[in-house]
């Protein structure tokens, strides 16, 4: 597994999180608002990436959808927020259809980040992500590149499941990660740091796969 308070944060709701949804599913309706209050965070944050101050609505739209599916999930606590995820993404680009512009990374709330201490080069980027000017940051990565970031640091997704989300390939999810966080890493003055990052173990662990 990696390393960091993001990936920490995550674990530490991940059994709560799947006994809520399977309660959920039950028809219990206080679960859901437990699987609801778990993963809203990520993933309107995700959704800022995304579509900017049109994420409140679009998560809104993503979670009718959810309550009317929940019967049909199978899975864990992690495949439950892919799951979630990918709802968000297709009723986020329904929603840029109709505006005729496309997706794009904008702003991240400070309070949906939790992000690790300085232990590499990656992971120092990732701390200072906190700051208002390194979130502005994000919004001028490459499409591809913030949404990877998005998915690992901000929803949680392991490598895997940020590729189903975005119907790429593991490897290829795992690169745009670490070269947007790279990225970052240089714009921000980061020196001193190694390569190693990002498995397929957790959001703090990006690495890069050939």
């Amino acid at each position: 597994m990696g390393h960091g308070g993001e990936r920490r944060r995550v674990q530490a709701y991940d059994g709560e999180l799947g006994a809520a949804v399977a309660r959920a599913q039950d028809g219990d309706e206080a679960a859901f608002a437990v699987a609801y209050r778990i993963v809203q965070p990520g993933l309107l944050g995700y959704l800022r990436g995304l579509v900017g101050d049109e994420a409140e609505d679009v998560a809104a739209d993503a979670w009718l959808e959810i309550a009317r599916d929940l019967g049909r999930f199978k899975g864990d606590s992690a495949g439950f927020r892919g799951w979630t995820a990918t709802i968000a993404r297709h009723r986020a680009l329904d929603h840029l259809r109709r505006l005729r512009v496309r997706p794009r990374a904008t702003t991240l709330e400070q309070d949906v980040l939790d992000l690790p201490g300085p232990q590499s080069t990656h992971d120092q980027a990732l701390e200072s992500l906190s700051t208002a000017h390194a979130l502005e940051m994000v919004g001028a990565l490459p499409r591809d590149q913030a949404e990877a970031v998005l998915l690992r640091v901000v929803v949680g997704l392991d490598g895997p499941a940020a590729a189903r989300v975005l119907g790429k390939r593991p490897g290829a999810v795992r690169t745009a990660a670490y070269r947007g966080l790279k990225r970052l890493a240089r714009q921000l003055g980061v020196q001193g740091g190694t390569d190693e990052g990002v498995t397929d173990g957790g959001p703090s662990t990006l690495g890069e796969s050939k």
